[in-house]
């Protein structure tokens, strides 16, 4: 059941739309910064005494990127758990921009914390830190997710999702540029702690994360569609997934569309969070050179983005994925021969072009393959949850991996085979819509 809470809301509003991409560009130098391109570099030399690579943590040695990519999986752990219920309270509350706030704050305070984190001696707080930003991080996206087909159209649905990575590449790219300027001048600027523009930089995510975040707060609405859950406040999430999953598994193209992105998403976010992880250990790179790196790629994340949205417009949404998974592959099997920073350069080319093409079109694929119920809070709480809970797996996988043979590359099989039975599912989901034409 149901009850009216707040005025439906307007679709295709300027004000409201422009607020939902201004959380995109807030929360995504949290993805540059903190998991892609600085920390992780700063993290593997923080951490690293005398060449040596193995730390305590808990009274247990690890390869320090192995617990670090450990930690992140137990991250995304927690938000699959939580989220159906912060979903179900904010459903009973009618008030999903105050759940999308909180977790929100927690990340922003996640990076800012990253400060204090100077040495190994402080990882326990590093990894705490990283974990609250990873979950506030998390937390916030299935609340952002679910406003995108209350606030538009279906016809608008690839556009604005492919417009929202792009405020999120040029956001968090202005930032990257802000502190690349600040790492490389350090000396210039008299600083002789060589850890002190790294943890400045973490500082200047925290705040930019907050700041920004708050115009979004200001132009959405309150709640989604107008309308509040009523039922056992904690329970209901878990009641509503269970609900939604009946209607998955009754909809033959919907469940094997997910079945599929839960395959090929373990992989993106698995290189996303782990590829400037590899390329400091495994290749050498320094954190300069990871940043500008990073700055390729997310230029080329917005090409891409645009690039994809144009490929489905083309043809259709299902064969513009399916091109994106098997240059995943080809990707994948090259990466396994990475020996020199070229050669990283080079596979970034490639990773940027079908990063931000993927991401967006998967969750607008999802928007359109729901019923139109008016329960986009449980539909993208469940979509949230299958995608939370393969990053947990593939992250843990592959510090698992990492951390028995003491190489990241024994892991790269591990993501060719995850994105190989993605696009085998997804190649099945296309017959299936044949089918259904058909018929």
């Amino acid at each position: 059941m149901t009850s009216q809470t707040n005025t439906a809301i307007v679709k295709n509003d300027k004000r409201t739309i422009w607020g939902w991409l201004m959380y995109d560009w807030a929360n995504s130098v949290y993805v540059l910064s903190i998991t892609s391109a600085i920390f992780p570099a700063y993290y593997n030399t923080v951490t690293k005494v005398n060449g040596n690579t193995i730390i305590e943590v808990m009274g247990f040695k690890f390869q320090n990127t192995a617990i670090y990519s450990i930690n992140l999986g137990l991250a995304f752990g927690i938000v699959a758990l939580i989220s159906p219920i912060a979903s179900s309270v904010a459903d009973y509350s009618g008030n999903h921009r105050a759940f999308m706030r909180f977790f929100c704050y927690m990340g922003a305070l996640g990076c800012m914390g990253l400060f204090l984190f100077d040495s190994v001696q402080d990882v326990h707080w590093g990894l705490f830190c990283t974990l609250i930003a990873t979950v506030g991080y998390a937390g916030s996206i299935v609340f952002y997710n679910s406003y995108l087909p209350a606030i538009v159209t279906e016809d608008r649905l690839d556009q604005t999702s492919a417009k929202g990575f792009s405020y999120g590449y040029f956001g968090s790219t202005l930032l990257l540029l802000v502190s690349l300027a600040l790492i490389m001048n350090a000396k210039q600027l008299g600083v002789e702690d060589s850890t002190l523009m790294p943890r400045l930089a973490f500082l200047i995510t925290g705040l930019w994360w907050f700041g920004f975040a708050h115009i979004s707060f200001a132009r959405l609405p309150k709640g989604i569609n107008g309308k509040r859950q009523t039922g056992h406040y904690l329970l209901n999430g878990y009641y509503e997934l269970q609900k939604v999953w009946g209607y998955i598994k009754g909809d033959k193209l919907l469940r094997n569309y997910l079945f599929s992105f839960f395959f090929f998403i373990m992989g993106v976010q698995t290189v996303m969070f782990m590829a400037a992880s590899f390329g400091e250990k495994e290749v050498g790179l320094k954190i300069t050179q990871l940043i500008i790196t990073m700055l390729l790629l997310q230029i080329l994340g917005i090409v891409g983005a645009h690039l994809f949205a144009w490929i489905s417009k083309k043809m259709d949404n299902f064969k513009a994925l399916t091109i994106a998974i098997t240059v995943w592959i080809f990707i994948c099997i090259g990466a396994h021969f990475i020996e020199t920073p070229l050669h990283f350069y080079i596979a970034a080319f490639f990773i940027g072009l079908v990063m931000g093409g993927i991401q967006a079109l998967s969750r607008a694929t999802y928007s359109k393959l729901i019923p139109k119920t008016g329960n986009n809070a449980g539909y993208f709480s469940f979509y949230d949850v299958c995608e939370k809970l393969a990053m947990m797996l593939g992250l843990v996988m592959w510090g698992t991996l990492d951390d028995l043979t003491g190489s990241m590359r024994s892991a790269i099989f591990a993501l060719f085979v995850w994105f190989v039975i993605g696009l085998v599912l997804m190649l099945w989901v296309q017959k299936l819509k044949r089918r259904a034409v058909l018929a």
